[in-house]
């Protein structure tokens, strides 16, 4: 793991700083006090968590480098004069459950296309202005987006240069965000490129994900509703690295680029389980085998070569990163129950209640 001693881009615009990596990148770069600042734009979804920033502005000196804005990607009117006082744009604002996908595909659409449309246009702006010299430099782009990209990949790894092939509403919504930016960057000649990280876990994760929902299930003896046979295997990477490989490929990646940012920790979801109950000290007889999702990927893995040569290496092994994730859980059982409420109570009834009254104990 590195990080710039200077950085290049020290004014960054963090759309989807409330939210689970955006949240934890902010965090993890204004710790480092190096003079960083960062204006946050988050439209606050049910994803999006001011607590999220509690470190932040609970600590003077870093809430003093840290402007929240609450506003969508989409709109052109809130875009524009907060990239013109930035030197680069880091977009993790997205709709990105797969599940939520399936039940409102159009949501996708807006904020991982049309969001990220809305802010190619104002750094072409911002672009233009700094050709006339009203400005240093144009603003870097980096976007954030997802190995699910490639799609389903039933061997080897995938490699930036491979064809993409997303099979569910939400990635191919990142896919078409991944495009737009290409173009531009061919078309503009725009400094932007883009990073695929792998799934992601640890603190501040929403429970709506597979190992959030199930360490807060098993805290409280409820089901855990496996999908299928539980045998899709996933490359688990925790967030302080997935935000930290961000930061590193935004002061030094080059520009036009792709960038896979892999875990190297391959493992199917009931293996996952079996780990988190272990931790837990919760019995197997909670996990129960569900119908699965429509379209359900199998397996996703991911070549980090490219990164490695870049200078990059990940700093948290899978066992001791669910360790700590499930030790966080049980500490801030207030930040988790106050998600899994309200509005909660209705999501989690369209997406589990015929599941699990149909379900059937999921054999070991």
């Amino acid at each position: 793991m590195t990080a710039p001693a200077s950085p290049r881009f020290r004014r960054l615009l963090v759309t989807g700083g409330a939210g689970f990596i955006g949240s934890c990148f902010v965090r993890d770069t204004l710790a480092r006090r190096d003079g960083t600042t960062i204006v946050v734009l988050d439209k606050m979804t049910y994803a999006g968590n001011r607590a999220n920033l509690a470190p932040v502005v609970a600590d003077p000196e870093q809430a003093a480098h840290l402007t929240f804005v609450v506003g969508d990607i989409a709109d052109a009117k809130a875009v524009a004069p907060l990239v013109a006082g930035v030197d680069a744009v880091v977009n993790f604002a997205a709709e990105s459950h797969v599940d939520r996908s399936i039940l409102d595909p159009e949501a996708f659409l807006r904020t991982d296309v049309m969001g990220v449309h809305v802010l190619l246009e104002a750094c072409r702006l911002e672009q233009e202005r700094a050709r006339k010299g009203d400005r240093a430099a144009a603003p870097r782009f980096l976007q954030v987006s997802t190995d699910e990209v490639y799609g389903s990949v039933e061997t080897g790894a995938s490699r930036e240069g491979d064809r993409l092939e997303p099979r569910s509403p939400y990635s191919a919504a990142k896919a078409g965000g991944e495009l737009l930016v290409n173009s531009y960057f061919v078309t503009y000649g725009m400094d932007a490129l883009v990073t695929r990280g792998s799934n992601t876990y640890g603190p501040y994760h929403h429970p709506e994900k597979l190992i959030p929902l199930f360490i807060t299930n098993a805290i409280d003896d409820q089901p855990l509703p496996l999908y299928g046979d539980g045998l899709q295997r996933r490359d688990w990477l925790y967030v302080a690295d997935h935000a930290g490989a961000i930061g590193h490929v935004l002061q030094n990646g080059r520009s036009g680029e792709v960038y896979n940012v892999p875990a190297e920790n391959e493992r199917t979801n009931r293996a996952v389980v079996t780990d988190l109950l272990a931790l837990l000290d919760k019995p197997w007889s909670l996990v129960r085998q569900v119908e699965d999702r429509a379209g359900h990927d199998r397996r996703y893995a991911m070549d980090g070569s490219k990164l490695a040569a870049l200078g990059w290496t990940n700093g948290m092994k899978f066992e001791d990163g669910l360790a700590a994730t499930v030790d966080w859980y049980l500490a801030h059982e207030d930040w988790w129950r106050a998600i899994k409420s309200g509005d909660w109570n209705a999501y989690y009834e369209r997406q589990y209640a015929a599941r699990l009254a149909s379900s059937k104990e999921a054999g070991r």
